[in-house]
C-alpha cells in the first residue's frame, strides 16, 4: 500500500487530538484557575532510501534521500500563565497573585491547585468544593510554626482568647490650665484583673496653682494599690513634677503603670481622658480575616486579634511536568519534581488575595484560531487519504 495513505491517516489523529484539546479549553473558558494547554506536533521515522555518500578525489558527496511516514503528537503542554481575577467578596475565596499552588489533601493524596474556592465544613475545616482539605499550619497559642509538618488547616471554632491582666494605661487630653486652686477632676477607667473580672481604676487630679497638680490613683482592687504624684506645665507643655518621664505606678512590680505623658495644660479646655488600657476579658472566636502572606488572623469578641493559621503554598522546578488529576488539581510526577513547600509571599512564593478568584487563562480569540487550524489540517489529510485512494483505484483498473 502507499505509505501516503498512512501519513494521511497520521494526520488524521494528530488533528483529531488537537481538536480536541482546543475543545476542552474552550470547554473550560469559565473553570476557576483553569489552565489552558497546547498541543506540539512532530514527524515520524523518516524511511532511507538512498544514504548520504562522503565526497571523494573525483565525486562530490551525496545527500541522504528520506520518506516522511507522517506525523505525531509531540507533546501536549499546559499553560500556566496567570489568569485575571474575579472579585466575589467572599472571605474564603483566595487567589494566588504568582507563582505557586494551594496543598490540598484528598482520600490521603496530596494534590496541588490553583483554584481558590474554599470554605469550611461542619468540622471548621477549610475544603474545596470537591472535599479536598487545604493544607497548612495550625497556631498554638497564636503562634504559627511554619517549619513543622502541614496539616489540615481548621478554624477553631470554640477557640477563646484567654484574659489579660491590665499592666498600663494611657491619657491623653488637657487639665485647664485656668482650673481655680483646689479644683478637683476625677477619671476613670474600666481594668481587667488575669481572670478577666473588672473593676474601676481611678485617678483623681487636684489643681495647686500656676500650672501644677497633684495626682492620686487607685487600681480598685480590694485592698486597694494606690500612689501620688505630681505635674507642672509651662504655656501648656508638662515640664515639671515627680511624674515627668516616669508613669505613675499602680501596685509596684506586676501593678499598672499609667502613662500620663501625653496631658497637656492650656486653658480653656477640659478634656483629660483615659485612652488606652491593655487588659481584655476572655472571648470567643466571631470571624477571621486572611492576610498576603496567608495567615488567618481570628477577631474575638473581647476585641482580640491573634493568628489561627497559616495557608501553605507550594512551587516545582517544572510546573508543566505536573499532571492534571480532576477537578481542577494536579498531582506531581517524576518530571515536575518535588513540592518544595513554603509561605505565602516567601522565596519563589506568590501573595494572596483574599475575597478573590483566579479566572481560567484560555484566551477564545486564540482557540478559535487553533480551531480553524485544526478542521483545516484534517481536511489536507483527509485529501491525502482519497488522493492515494484514486491512485490505487488507477492501478487496479489496469486490469480489467
Amino acid at each position: 500500500m502507499l505509505r501516503s495513505l498512512y501519513s494521511g491517516i497520521s494526520g488524521l489523529r494528530s488533528h483529531q487530538t488537537m481538536l480536541d484539546v482546543t475543545g476542552n479549553n474552550i470547554a473550560n473558558v469559565n473553570t476557576t484557575g483553569f489552565k489552558g494547554s497546547a498541543t506540539q506536533f512532530q514527524d515520524t521515522l523518516s524511511q532511507m532510501t538512498q544514504g548520504a555518500g562522503a565526497p571523494q578525489a573525483l565525486v562530490g558527496g551525496t545527500n541522504p534521500a528520506q520518506i516522511g511516514l507522517g506525523v505525531q503528537v509531540a507533546g501536549i503542554t499546559t499553560n500556566f500563565a496567570q489568569g485575571s481575577a474575579q472579585a466575589t467578596g467572599r472571605a474564603t475565596d483566595m487567589m494566588i497573585s504568582g507563582d505557586g499552588f494551594f496543598v490540598t489533601s484528598l482520600g490521603g493524596e496530596t494534590l496541588y491547585t490553583r483554584a481558590g474556592s474554599f470554605d469550611f465544613d461542619s468540622q471548621g475545616r477549610l475544603v474545596s468544593p470537591d472535599g479536598a482539605i487545604v493544607q497548612g499550619w495550625n497556631a498554638v497559642g497564636g503562634v504559627v510554626n511554619t517549619g513543622g509538618a502541614v496539616g489540615n488547616i481548621t478554624l477553631p471554632l470554640d477557640a477563646i482568647a484567654p484574659a489579660a491582666a491590665t499592666t498600663t494605661a494611657t491619657m491623653g487630653g488637657n487639665l485647664p490650665n485656668d482650673a481655680l486652686v483646689g479644683d478637683v477632676l476625677v477619671r476613670d477607667v474600666e481594668i481587667f484583673d488575669a481572670t478577666g473580672a473588672a473593676r474601676t481604676m481611678t485617678l483623681t487630679f487636684t489643681n495647686t496653682g500656676a500650672g501644677a497638680w497633684d495626682v492620686s490613683g487607685s487600681n480598685g482592687a480590694t485592698p486597694p494599690a494606690t500612689n501620688t504624684g505630681t505635674l507642672a506645665f509651662a504655656n501648656g507643655v508638662l515640664t515639671g513634677g515627680s511624674l515627668l518621664g516616669a508613669p505613675l505606678n499602680l501596685g509596684g512590680a506586676g501593678g499598672i503603670d499609667v502613662d500620663l505623658s501625653s496631658l497637656t495644660g492650656f486653658a480653656g479646655m477640659t478634656t483629660a481622658s483615659f485612652t488606652a488600657q491593655d487588659g481584655r476579658t476572655a472571648g470567643t472566636l466571631e470571624s477571621f480575616t486572611l492576610s498576603k502572606d496567608g495567615t488567618l488572623i481570628g477577631s474575638f469578641s473581647n476585641g482580640a486579634s491573634e493568628a489561627v493559621g497559616r495557608i501553605a503554598l507550594a512551587t516545582f522546578v517544572n510546573p508543566v511536568g505536573l499532571e492534571k488529576a480532576g477537578s481542577s488539581a494536579y498531582r506531581a510526577t517524576f518530571n515536575s519534581g518535588a513540592a518544595q513547600v513554603g509561605t505565602p509571599g516567601g522565596a519563589g512564593m506568590g501573595t494572596l488575595l483574599t475575597g478573590a478568584l483566579e479566572m481560567s487563562n484560555v484566551d477564545l480569540s486564540q482557540e478559535f484560531t487553533n480551531l480553524i487550524v485544526a478542521q483545516r489540517g484534517f481536511q489536507a489529510n483527509a485529501r491525502i487519504i482519497t488522493t492515494s485512494d484514486e491512485v490505487l483505484q488507477e492501478l487496479t483498473n489496469l486490469k480489467r
